[in-house]
């Protein structure tokens, strides 16, 4: 038996950074869409754990995947193994949280697949353990979220079509948030007010100038965003910049133009993931 289940991409329609802790983590707000596109895991039982991903350098055990697997069967105790081959369409560095969902997609595929039976939230609780954007991911909502991003309060937001523009150049998480001149003090914002504010639009990523500076990648899309769409915005720590578009349609022909050197897709937002959509129907 092979279990097939989808690793969707997410945006972040903003980007606020509070302050930081005194462990160095910074203090977050943000407002998470899951997309109707990303990565594909395959999961099949066995007797013992391989993850196999094409593409990605290191070891199979610094994959956040193999993690997941690992610290499932920690917590459990069980000796179940599986081989699971990972479909990659998330670029690395990109801001779309490619590798938290691949390990959330992990986590929820194995408590199946093993017949382990972990509700959600104790999902969750591990996941935050792989990191701080693998929760969103394992409750499968659009949401808004604080603390380090593991505060998390469902929300339906408009499900609109996004151009999301990836410019070839991988992005450090660590060296924004490390970075001298990012804004660390903006002032917290309701749930109530990021929801009235059209987020897309009138809030913003306080990372978004500091990748901008460090990136001219970055820089040179959101530019080209800006002179096609109208606006643009990146999403997470970068290096993913998008808008939102009309249709299908419109995002196909803008996409016909991207310069070679980027890739991109046109992606639906969706306020319940695909990945819960799926296992709601394998039952």
């Amino acid at each position: 038996m092979t279990l097939t289940l989808p690793a969707p991409a997410k945006l972040n329609l903003f980007l606020h950074i509070n302050g930081r802790r005194d462990d160095g983590y910074h203090l977050l707000q943000t407002l998470f869409v899951l997309l109707e596109h990303g990565d594909t895991l395959h999961l099949q039982p066995a007797n013992d754990l391989q993850v196999h991903c094409p593409g990605l350098p290191g070891a199979m055990t610094d994959n956040l995947v193999y993690r997941a697997a690992k610290l499932l069967q920690a917590h459990t105790g069980t000796r179940q193994g599986a081989h699971i081959y990972v479909t990659k369409r998330l670029p690395a560095g990109g801001g779309l949280g490619g590798g938290s969902s691949d390990a959330a997609t992990a986590l929820l595929g194995l408590n199946r697949l093993w017949e382990l039976g972990l509700s959600l939230d104790t999902l969750a609780q591990l996941g935050l353990e792989l990191g701080a954007d693998v929760p969103v991911f394992v409750r499968g909502h659009s949401a808004f979220a604080e603390g380090v991003g593991e505060q998390l309060t469902s929300v339906d937001v408009p499900e609109q079509w996004y151009l999301v523009v990836f410019p070839g150049v991988f992005v450090s998480t660590q060296e924004i948030f490390c970075d001298r001149e990012l804004t660390r003090n903006t002032p917290p914002i309701t749930v109530q007010a990021v929801l009235g504010a059209a987020p897309e639009t009138q809030l913003g990523n306080d990372c978004e100038p500091v990748a901008r500076r460090l990136f001219a990648e970055v820089d040179e899309a959101l530019g080209w965003l800006e002179r096609h769409v109208g606006t643009g915005r990146m999403t997470g720590t970068g290096a993913c910049v998008y808008a939102t578009v009309a249709n299908w349609q419109k995002g196909a022909k803008l996409l016909a133009h991207l310069p070679p050197r980027w890739s991109g897709f046109v992606a639906r937002s969706c306020n319940t993931s695909p990945l819960h959509r799926v296992l709601e129907d394998k039952g």
